[in-house]
């Protein structure tokens, strides 16, 4: 049943390990799983049968629990419903040589984190054990916070058993320990904040702040001030003294998320501070030393924007010490089960009922959506559909209601419409620009997003091409 051995050079994944329950009819594989995951640092107990397994969970408390789906008086699925019933909050791994959309399905509905498909690999299953494990304690945290009444729920932890996934965890592990500065790119939606967030909490600055300032909303007067603070009277509103976020990231970590929208003279200060830890406030010429870590975001090439000169390019080299990509959700689409059982309970706790469940086609038709939003618009969808779903599972018809459509065709366009040749670039862009705010209503943050720009850029242009807001057209030709 498990396939080969472990490959060379790699080291079992055993920064979580847990207590596990293997159940499985078939001795020789039962024994096996149990070796392999006993050898990944865990602590292992084994059943014959699901009906051993309900007795033995009365008294024992398991973060995993391994069962297969074909077992004589109660299969694999009977047992997760059991487990339901019992409000059991170990994270279920069916294994199953029969996999399939619905069993997946099925398995999921009733609470099981994952599945693996016979014969599968010694990594596989350490992987997958790992991750189950690491997911339930999650939950768990967020849960009792929210008993006590502590706050809302966290931000998504970053979820998938995908190889592309694999690669940045094991980026994050060798990057967090370290001081330096981190820039993490990827598109709009891909969870980049949530990598800021691993690598803080695997940091030695873990007991320190983070700081987070989100760049694209403030103009750059503001920016200064939030940034390095200001002194009373440095500008006019500055009615008091202001500590800025480098100050208030003291001992800790600071993101500047979406760098790129900084402004360019703005670009020269913030130079100054990765380079020599130090800084005025504004209005001040006293000097701030400060101990932090940077670690920045962008959805863009910098590369690219240094060399158009919207972005210094020593700052970039300052910045991208350590690049982290983070990838977009169609290159790893097979995370996408585990993300929407995620997403379904979730939402079930936040909105207090059962989980809503989603019919086989509807998974399939999730597979195949190229998924502009990444990760964030998966999650929107499986809160609409937690929502405004029925009793019954909310199939593929109705998904592809709610999936996000691409910028609305004209009346005169058709599939066949060649791109127009001898536009100029700027009439190009004109278009684009005009399309994509047709398309969102006239929803700026929400064109800059789809765009990839930030929304103080989109404004610039919107003027530069004398857009009115009021009747939602350009008065300049491209």
């Amino acid at each position: 049943m498990i396939t080969g051995n472990r490959a060379k050079g790699t080291t079992p994944p055993s920064e979580d390990p847990g207590c596990v329950l293997v159940v499985d009819d078939h001795q020789p594989a039962r024994e096996s799983m149990a070796d392999v995951l006993r050898q990944s640092g865990h602590r292992v107990q084994c059943c014959s049968s699901a009906i051993e397994a309900l007795g033995l969970i009365e008294d024992e408390r398991f973060d995993c629990i391994v069962t297969d789906l074909m077992m004589p008086g109660m299969n694999g699925v009977e047992f997760i419903v059991q487990l339901e019933r019992r409000k059991y909050g170990a994270q279920v791994v069916m294994v199953t040589a029969y996999a399939s959309v619905s069993s997946a399905v099925e398995a999921m509905r009733h609470g099981a984190f994952d599945y693996i498909e016979k014969p599968f690999s010694v990594d596989q299953l350490e992987q997958l054990v790992a991750h189950a494990i690491r997911h339930g304690r999650l939950l768990d945290g967020q849960r009792q916070a929210a008993k006590a009444g502590e706050g809302r729920f966290e931000p998504s932890p970053m979820i998938g058993s995908s190889r592309p996934m694999q690669l940045l965890w094991q980026r994050i592990a060798q990057v967090a320990p370290t001081p330096e500065t981190v820039l993490i790119t990827g598109e709009s939606g891909t969870g980049k904040e949530l990598v800021a967030r691993a690598i803080h909490a695997q940091s030695d600055r873990r007991n320190g702040p983070l700081v987070s300032l989100n760049c694209p909303v403030l103009s750059a007067q503001l920016m200064e001030s939030e940034l390095f603070g200001h002194r009373r009277g440095a500008f006019t509103g500055a009615d008091a003294d202001r500590v800025g976020r480098f100050e208030l990231a003291a001992g800790g970590t600071i993101l500047l998320d979406e760098v790129t929208e900084i402004d360019l003279n703005l670009q020269g200060k913030l130079l100054r501070v990765l380079q020599e830890r130090e800084f005025e406030r504004v209005g001040s010429s006293e000097t701030i030393e400060v101990d932090v870590r940077v670690i920045a975001t962008t959805n863009r090439d910098l590369q690219e924007e240094a060399a158009a000169q919207r972005f210094r390019q020593d700052l970039y080299y300052r910045l991208a010490v350590v690049p982290l990509h983070v990838p977009p959700l169609r290159d790893r689409i097979e995370d996408i089960p585990e993300l929407v059982a995620y997403f379904l309970d979730r939402s079930a706790i936040r909105l207090g009922r059962e989980p809503c469940t989603l019919r086989g086609d509807a998974l399939e038709l999730l597979a195949e959506h190229p998924w502009p939003g990444n990760v964030r618009e998966l999650e929107n969808l499986i809160t609409r559909a937690s929502v405004l779903g029925t009793d019954t599972a909310v199939d593929a018809d109705q998904l592809r209601r709610w999936l996000q459509a691409g910028p609305r065709r004209r009346e005169s366009d058709s599939p066949e419409t060649p791109m127009p040749v001898g536009l100029s670039l700027q009439e190009t862009e004109r278009n684009l620009i005009e399309a994509t705010l047709d398309h969102f209503g006239g929803h700026r943050a929400k064109t800059a997003e789809a765009l990839g720009i930030g929304v103080r850029t989109l404004s610039a242009k919107l003027k530069q091409y004398g857009y009115a807001p009021r009747t939602r057209t350009f008065l300049k030709a491209g």
